[in-house]
């Protein structure tokens, strides 16, 4: 478990450890999302980082009758 402090002016740093395992860089956007007590930070990335990341994901899907 790692323990950061909030500084005066609400700042917390993430430590090294975990910004080097997110692949986070300086100037990175974090979606900030409270759940209960306590806050997840998720990395926003761009979407040309996301391209082919489901591949392999079966698409065929059964239809209504009426749609083609």
């Amino acid at each position: 478990m790692v323990i950061v402090t909030v500084s005066p002016t609400y700042q917390i740093v993430i430590p090294k450890p975990i910004r080097d395992r997110m692949k986070l860089a300086p100037g990175q956007r974090l979606q900030v999302i409270t759940h209960e007590d306590r806050l997840e930070l998720i990395p926003l990335r761009p979407m040309d980082e996301l391209r082919g990341f489901l591949r392999g994901i079966e698409g065929a899907a059964d239809r209504e009758h009426d749609r083609p």
